[in-house]
């Protein structure tokens, strides 16, 4: 298999994780999901209707219903990651004078991914049920923008707290609901918020270790051999010096598995970096990405829940309707708030 087959199936594993997020993502404003509809408006006279019917009701089960398939796939890209890893990546980085305490730490960092994995996936994230929604209702004040006081859910048959959203996926009510995560099966809310934040800086950090101790075992194959410093023969029969596109080609061909799993974790470590800054960013200004996507250009740097004043004037997320100085917000994700605490001022 050739260095441009090997590149194109590259290039066609990442435009389909690209393609996944962007489908996953719900944001119909964005390039990619444009582009997207736009290729599915050209594709789509050419395809069978019995096709086009089995892809939506596929693509349905797998978005808008529960359902355990990207827990699997989550578990399945893990294990070979870390199956490449061990069987081949491990051996070349020991040779290469990798110590063993630093081959040891993606194994660390894995067992606690595990471990917060398994927090997201089976805890409760803030159910609302007969039996505490009165006291739920306590806990958040109303802002009468995007939570209106006396709104009954529709599917429940019970009036909405505050920060509260009724799921699809999961057919209930979420307290203090961000949103429904498939790679965990589950929604966050109020109650799993920070294993979800400790989880997405787990799998960065995870994904970082390993990259960076795959591309010095690579950087050091390519010093130890002297390809920096080598020559070839053209087409023409010249003699050239090899050079950034030589040395890739190179190690495609020679660790091509490896420069694969590398590729992957790279686009796995910005993808993740990126989604993990915005919900910290969320958490430091004590707003959900539900209220976030909604309440743009709703609110106003002046009003607070103590006080009476409402005005429109630039937004501030500092001065939100819920923010309470950033070491409470950041405590709040961590300890929630329960019906017999109240908020500060």
């Amino acid at each position: 298999m050739d260095f441009l087959t090997l590149f194109g199936i590259y290039v066609a594993v990442v435009l389909t994780c690209i393609a996944l997020v962007c489908k996953y993502s719900g944001h119909q404003q964005t390039l990619l999901c444009l582009l997207l509809d736009k290729f599915t408006g050209i594709v789509s006279p050419w395809i069978p209707q019995c096709i086009q019917s089995f892809c939506y009701r596929s693509m349905h089960r797998l978005f808008h219903q529960r359902n355990n398939f990207f827990l699997f796939l989550h578990l399945l890209l893990e294990v070979v990651v870390y199956g490449e890893f061990s069987y081949e990546a491990f051996g070349f980085c020991l040779d290469m004078g990798t110590s063993s305490i630093s081959l040891s730490i993606p194994y660390v960092l894995l067992a606690v991914k595990s471990y917060l994995f398994y927090l997201c996936c089976s805890r409760d994230p803030g159910t609302l049920t007969k039996a505490n929604h009165t006291a739920q209702l306590k806990v958040y004040q109303y802002d009468e923008k995007l939570f209106q006081q006396g709104v009954r859910c529709s599917t429940c048959q019970l009036l909405k707290p505050a920060r509260s959203k009724h799921c699809r996926v999961c057919n209930r009510c979420v307290q203090r609901f961000d949103h429904h995560c498939v790679w965990v099966n589950n929604c966050i809310g109020a109650q799993n918020t920070r294993y979800f934040l400790l989880y997405l800086l787990s799998v960065c950090a995870m994904a970082g270790d390993i990259a960076v101790l795959t591309a010095d075992m690579l950087l050091q194959a390519v010093l130890r051999t002297g390809l920096l410093h080598a020559h070839y023969i053209d087409e023409q029969g010249e003699q050239q010096p090899a050079g950034p596109i030589f040395i890739i080609q190179h190690l495609f061909l020679t660790f091509p598995r490896i420069v694969f799993m590398l590729g992957f974790l790279v686009f796995v470590f910005f993808l993740l970096a990126g989604y993990s800054m915005f919900h910290m960013y969320l958490a430091l200004i004590n707003q959900t990405s539900n209220e976030w996507f909604k309440g743009k250009g709703h609110n106003c740097q002046h009003c607070h829940p103590y006080s009476a004043h409402n005005c429109r004037t630039s937004y501030n997320p500092f001065r939100g309707f819920y923010h309470r100085g950033i070491l409470k917000n950041l405590g709040e994700i961590f300890w929630p708030l329960c019906p017999a605490q109240k908020k500060e001022n």
